[in-house]
């Protein structure tokens, strides 16, 4: 492997080649070009084959950009990039924004220039975006204005992050009271018309840098080159999702989650289709957004579907055929309601920053009730016990995948746990049946060891959510002299829903008559809300701190 970077940063921090994943490149559509840059095959090529014309991307406020016009805003932002800011090949820029059409402008105007793209979520405050310009040595910055303050201030204590640019989201920027000391991108953008040549980078060179969202409190830098991001296109959308060029994608994943990077912009554009970028993104915008922008596909976690679900009556008479859930473990109980509300089936599906998307899923037509799926086409996965040996179907142990995308980490430690003998291991519990379809069981930090039984937390939460006065739960196991840990569960119950100690008994009662009794939570507490990322995730560490 070698790198056509002019900045070696990424190349020199990645982990030693005898602690990559083995990457699974065989098959006839993974068969990539030795040089290639993943903005040109998603967007040069696709006004090449004709597509210019075709709407890209909508927003709120009549936004729509065709396939041309975003070319044509990520060549002038390369342009600044390059002749304004002194961007080289393998610079990092990290990038600040809600999803919007500037945001996707930026993200592909910095892969055009060589550049590799730091997408960052929103809701980061200046402590957190400092650990990642410190972790990823950052030199510039692309951010939306209603998100300066904090990147200002992660700025002026990390001199490294020397060339910053604001932009407005829509890339309009008439009628912006505009503060005169933050440098506009428009600005700089309008002097550039002229097309941009799109540097041409090895497949194998790094594009991207993804921060894991944090669902164990200490966030970790995964690193995706060119090829990974085509392979990510052609595996998971091309086999399971199976888009078309006329479908309208929308959903809630911020672009700076690989969920919602893949969903919300890669995959569309792979097909030329389109999709509808919403800064705002509960349960009740999307409500709104489908019927109005003719939404087809829709991407979102669990959580969001149970509450649209209440919307299905007009779901039902909407556009809408596609589904996603991803981001946690889909619960039975959503699976079903949601069903039962608009008619679609749900697809599922397991997917990890480190792999970059979804590698475990089924489509409509093979879903398996309580399954995830099987291993999507170009990967493989198997169940393993703690010493790394496939276990026999119906045995619970330690996911373990590999396919053509892989882990590897910036510069840390934790590689080594996560990639063991070429496999990675995604820190799932699973157990796959005769069939090869994947049964999610746990995270394996999140198996409850209680007077000598093992009780997967989700398996609980399953139950739980089955009564009827119960909004959301999660379940730990919380260290206990006696019983080694004891199940406990965290309950927003329903806004009518009265929560007192006969709900306790009512709840713990429903467990045992729904699961086996060992299992039943010996302690149940009421809460207005969980913890979770802002992508959705559940952050069970944090529900240790509410005991």
């Amino acid at each position: 492997m070698h790198t056509t970077h002019t900045d070696t940063f990424a190349f020199d921090h990645l982990p030693p080649a005898d602690q990559w994943p083995e990457f699974l490149l065989d098959a006839p559509d993974l068969r990539f070009p030795e040089a290639m840059n993943c903005a040109a095959e998603l967007l040069d090529a696709a006004v090449a084959r004709g597509w210019g014309e075709r709407v890209c991307i909508r927003a709120p406020g009549g936004v729509v950009w065709t396939y041309r016009q975003l070319q044509a805003q990520a060549d002038r932002i390369a342009h600044v990039l390059v002749h304004d800011m002194g961007l080289v090949s393998g610079n990092r820029v990290l990038l600040r924004a809600p999803n919007n059409p500037m945001l996707a402008a930026c993200w592909f105007g910095v892969i055009k220039a060589g550049g590799i793209a730091v997408a960052t979520m929103p809701l980061l405050r200046a402590k957190e975006l400092g650990a990642i310009v410190g972790k990823a040595q950052v030199s510039h910055a692309l951010c939306d204005l209603s998100l300066a303050d904090e990147l200002v201030q992660t700025a002026a204590a990390h001199p490294v992050l020397g060339h910053v640019r604001f932009f407005h989201g829509q890339g309009d920027p008439a009628g912006e009271a505009v503060a005169s000391d933050r440098p506009r991108l428009e600005a700089d953008m309008a002097r550039h018309a002229q097309p941009f040549a799109t540097v041409q980078t090895s497949a194998t060179d790094i594009c991207l840098l993804a921060f894991t969202s944090g669902t164990t409190g200490v966030p970790k830098a995964t690193m995706h080159g060119h090829r990974d991001v085509m392979a990510a296109c052609q595996c998971w959308p091309q086999h399971v999702l199976r888009p078309q060029a006329d479908d309208v994608f929308a959903g809630s994943p911020p672009l700076a989650f690989t969920f919602g990077l893949g969903g919300l912009l890669l995959f569309p554009m792979s097909v030329g289709a389109s999709t509808v970028l919403l800064e705002k993104a509960s349960p009740p915008q999307l409500a709104e957004a489908i019927p109005a922008f003719g939404v087809t596909t829709l991407f979102t976690a669990p959580t969001s579907y149970r509450a649209l679900a209440a919307h299905g009556e007009a779901l039902r008479q909407s556009a809408l055929r596609q589904c996603v859930s991803a981001g946690e473990a889909l619960p039975m109980a959503t699976r079903t309601q949601w069903k039962a509300a608009t008619g679609i089936e749900l697809i599922d599906g397991i997917g990890a920053t480190e792999l970059l998307h979804i590698f475990i899923s089924a489509d409509e037509a093979q879903v398996r009730p309580g399954a995830t799926g099987k291993a999507v086409p170009g990967y493989v996965a198997q169940v393993q016990d703690d010493q790394g040996r496939e276990v026999p179907p119906g045995t619970v142990g330690r996911l373990a995948v590999k396919g053509p995308t892989g882990c590897r980490y910036l510069d840390d430690e934790r590689q080594t746990s996560y990639v063991k003998n070429g496999w990675n291991l995604t820190g799932d519990a699973y157990r796959m049946d005769a069939d090869g379809y994947f049964f999610y069981q746990a995270r394996t930090d999140d198996m409850i060891v209680t007077a000598g039984y093992n009780v997967a937390s989700p398996e609980v939460e399953d139950a739980l959510m089955l009564h009827p006065a119960v909004a959301e739960c999660a379940v730990i196991g919380v260290a206990d002299a006696e019983r080694g840990q004891v199940i406990t569960a965290f309950v927003v119950p329903k806004t009518d829903v009265v929560a007192d100690d006969a709900l306790v008994k009512t709840l713990q009662e429903h467990v045992k008559q729904s699961i086996a009794p060992y299992k039943y939570p010996r302690v149940v507490r009421f809460c207005d809300t969980l913890p979770r990322t802002q992508t959705g995730k559940l952050q069970r560490f944090r529900l240790h701190d509410l005991i």
